[in-house]
C-alpha cells in the first residue's frame, strides 16, 4: 500500500515534529516583569529627588527622626544603650570594610567553583554601583541631618544614603549568585529574603544613628534594588540555569 502524500509530509517535514522555540531572551515574562520593576523604581526615585530638592519631605523627614529620639532628649535615641550598639553593628553591615570583605568571599568563591562569568559580572556590578553612589552624593549634596546627634562619625554628602544603597546592590546581589546556585525554590527564597532583611536594616540603623533623613535611605534601597534587578536581568543572560521547583 502507498503512504499519501499527506502522511509522507507528516513524517518526513522536520517542522511538524520539532519542540516549540523558547521566545527571545529579552520577550520572556520574567524578563518583561523585571524591566518593568526597573523602570517604576528608578522612576519612583526620580520623583522622591525632586521632592527632597523642592523640600517637600521636609516634614516628613523630621518627624521620623524625631520619632526616634527621647522626648525631650534629641541625643539619646530610642531604646537605650543596647539597642543603640545593635544599631552600629548593623549599619557596619553597610559599611566600605564589611562590604569589601564580603565581595572579595563571595565572588571568589563563585569564581573558583567554576562560575567564573557570574562572578566577574557580580564584581563589575558592585564597582559601577559604588561608582555611581559617589556621583548622585555629589550631584545632590544634601546635608546630613543636624536635628539630632550623629551615633557615628560621617564626612559625605547624605542622598542618596550610600550604606543603604551599597548594601542593596551588594547583598541582594550576592543573594542573587548564591540563589542561582541553589536548586529548590524555598532555599532561593530564603536566601533571598536574608538579603533583603539585612538591606533593610543597614538603613533603618542609618536613620535611627541620626545620620541620614529616612528619604536619603529610601532612595538608597531603591537605586540598589533597582541595579540588583538590572544584574538580575544580565546574568540569566549570561549564565542560564535550570532549576527545580
Amino acid at each position: 500500500m502507498h503512504e499519501t502524500p499527506w502522511a509522507f509530509n507528516m513524517h518526513t517535514n522536520p517542522a511538524i515534529h520539532s519542540e516549540p522555540t523558547l521566545p527571545p531572551w529579552w520577550r520572556r515574562p520574567l524578563i518583561i516583569v523585571l524591566l518593568c520593576a526597573v523602570s517604576a523604581v528608578v522612576g519612583g526615585f526620580l520623583d522622591m529627588a525632586n521632592d527632597v530638592r523642592e523640600q517637600e519631605t521636609r516634614n516628613f523627614d523630621e518627624a521620623i527622626l524625631l520619632a526616634m529620639r527621647v522626648p525631650g532628649d534629641l541625643s539619646d535615641p530610642v531604646g537605650g544603650p543596647y539597642v543603640e550598639e545593635a544599631a552600629r553593628d548593623l549599619t557596619a553591615l553597610g559599611g566600605v570594610t564589611v562590604l569589601t570583605l564580603v565581595t572579595i568571599t563571595a565572588f571568589g568563591t563563585a569564581h573558583f567553583a567554576g562560575r567564573r562569568k557570574l562572578a566577574w559580572l557580580g564584581l563589575a556590578f558592585v564597582l559601577a554601583g559604588s561608582g555611581m553612589t559617589s556621583v548622585l552624593k555629589s550631584g545632590y549634596n544634601r546635608p546630613r541631618p543636624e536635628l539630632v546627634e550623629h551615633g557615628v562619625a560621617v564626612s559625605n554628602a547624605s542622598f542618596p544614603s550610600g550604606h543603604s544603597m551599597m548594601a542593596a546592590i551588594i547583598w541582594l546581589i550576592l543573594g542573587i549568585v548564591v540563589a542561582r546556585t541553589c536548586e529548590r525554590r524555598r532555599e532561593r527564597i530564603f536566601i533571598v529574603v536574608i538579603a533583603c532583611l539585612v538591606t533593610l536594616l543597614v538603613g533603618v540603623s542609618r536613620v535611627y544613628l541620626g545620620v541620614h533623613w529616612p528619604t536619603d535611605v529610601a532612595a538608597g534601597w531603591m537605586l540598589g534594588a533597582a541595579w540588583a534587578l538590572v544584574f538580575w536581568l544580565v546574568a540569566m543572560k549570561v549564565d542560564p540555569v535550570r532549576f527545580r521547583k
